[in-house]
């Protein structure tokens, strides 16, 4: 726009307009009534003409300037001046919410040494970010406060620290839920209202205390895409929002705003890369909320216990009878202690998940032109609550009921907040296989854990309920046990 308005004033000089009247050809009254008059009669209507060439200039670049702005309106749906004045109103609101609402967590810690599993590592403490929700509570993330021994709160332009305690803890979507009894705590404090899951590029303001200063700290981005993600602390795929604000050590348990509302809990970055973080959006929380509401404590997300292959491939769906109007996925593999065990067969082809039908790729329609992974339907799903299958067997269709429910792996894949047990016999110590314990070898512990152990591990399913897997781990050496120190790192059958 600054460049019309340059164009426009140059046009509009009194050099530009003598030039422009030189060679000038107007209709032949005009032309006689310059040769009929004296010298100011021709001033006049010199004037006049130079009058309406202006307005005709004039109504020409206010027309282009026009049309310009309406092509970037039908293109990007905003203009700049408005997409800007909309991102600092958002930013603001960020700002006046989290004076009243966001608090600093501070946590001390202790875990335990799984290679020495009755001793505990050195105490450490972290950091965090949260926010007040309805009922009392604050909102964080559940590996600001994992493995916790003391946590404390402070909110915004107080020197004073709170004690809190740790109401309730899911690890695999990565939230906690805080209580403070002090009533001094609360006086000031404002919940925040849970929003929607943004669209793209939708502007957000991440709130928190991240690591290089001590005061609140409020980065704006945008949206860049919404899909189920790794989440680095419980190991588990859940839905995610990635942005383009950079969420820091300290970010973590922070909300992200949108529009006076709550988008979602800033959570983990993207490791090498700069600016991209992501965020748990608002359906994971609220599940979250309402499974510790309804069953006073924290439960899980639902699963099918299903591995699953995609039918991509032409000669596949060729052979288990497909139609070409008929998508789905594969039954590989099913978990033994799944109620789909005792419904579902192996080369089952799953067609449809309560009514939505799933691609050929595994995933199902998520609002306008976007897709999802069908496991995402699955874990929003209430335990005990069921879901209607269709699927196609021997080139049948089956409408089939399955009860949903957590199903808890062979080898756990975490432990947090509680200590690993053990057993000595003449020297000999055994301990349960967890995931935890591979990780004492180190952050390439896939690679350098003993193999056979890693791989039953991440591989090997239940046969039945609350089954363990029982290792050899270390051999204190003694008289009662020389010539046996070489039997470390091996499984013991057991019965039953």
């Amino acid at each position: 726009m600054a460049s019309f308005v340059r164009i426009a004033r140059n046009l509009f000089s009194s050099s530009f307009y003598s030039h422009l009247l030189k060679g000038c050809h107007f209709a032949s009254p005009g032309t006689k009534t310059i040769q009929n008059v004296d010298s100011q009669s021709l001033s006049i209507v010199e004037n006049n003409i130079t009058q309406q060439t202006k307005s005709k200039l004039t109504q020409f670049f206010v027309t282009s300037s026009a049309s310009v702005v309406k092509s970037y309106k039908f293109r990007y749906g905003r203009t700049p001046v408005k997409k800007a004045r909309e991102a600092n109103a958002t930013h603001n609101a960020a700002v006046e919410l989290a004076l009243n609402s966001v608090v600093k967590v501070f946590s001390v810690s202790c875990s335990p040494n799984y290679l020495l599993p009755w001793q505990n590592k050195s105490q450490r403490e972290t950091m965090g970010s949260g926010f007040v929700i309805l009922g009392r509570k604050i909102l964080t993330n559940a590996h600001v406060v994992a493995d916790h021994a003391f946590v404390l709160v402070r909110k915004h332009g107080c020197p004073t620290k709170y004690r809190a305690e740790v109401k309730a803890v899911g690890h695999e979507c990565d939230l906690a839920i805080l209580v403070i009894e002090n009533e001094e705590f609360w006086d000031g404090m404002n919940p925040l209202e849970l929003g929607d899951v943004p669209f793209l590029q939708e502007a957000v303001a991440v709130v928190g205390y991240p690591q290089g200063g001590d005061n609140i700290s409020v980065t704006k981005g945008v949206v860049s895409r919404v899909e189920p993600t790794q989440y680095v602390h419980g190991a588990s795929q859940l839905m995610a929002i990635q942005i383009d604000a950079a969420i820091n050590p300290g970010n973590s348990g922070g909300p992200a705003i949108m529009s006076n509302k709550v988008a979602g809990v800033a959570f983990q970055n993207l490791s090498g890369a700069e600016n991209i973080g992501y965020i748990i959006p608002v359906p994971v929380i609220k599940h979250f909320i309402s499974g510790v509401e309804e069953n006073g404590k924290y439960i899980g997300f639902c699963s099918l216990g299903l591995s699953c292959q995609t039918t991509e491939n032409v000669h596949l769906r060729d052979h288990f009878s497909m139609q070409p109007d008929k998508t789905g996925v594969l039954v590989s593999k099913i978990n033994p202690l799944s109620d789909a065990y005792k419904v579902l067969k192996k080369d089952d082809i799953i067609l449809t998940f309560d009514g939505v039908p799933i691609a050929n790729d595994g995933t199902v329609p998520f609002r306008n032109r976007e897709r999802i992974t069908f496991d995402h339907l699955v874990s929003m799903k209430k335990p005990i609550e069921k879901a209607i299958v269709r699927v196609l067997r021997d080139g049948q269709e089956h409408e089939l009921s399955i009860i949903l429910q957590p199903i808890q792996p062979l080898v756990p894949v975490h432990q947090f907040d509680k200590l690993p047990s053990y057993y000595i016999f003449a020297g000999l110590v055994f301990v349960p296989l967890t995931q935890p314990y591979l990780h004492e070898y180190g952050e390439d512990w896939y690679n350098t854990s003993p193999r056979r152990l890693c791989e039953r591990a991440l591989r090997e399913l239940p046969k039945k309920a609350n089954q363990q897997l029982v290792i050899l781990s270390q051999v204190l050496m003694d008289d009662i046990n020389a010539g046996y120190e070489r039997l470390a790192e091996l499984q013991v059958p057991t019965s039953g």
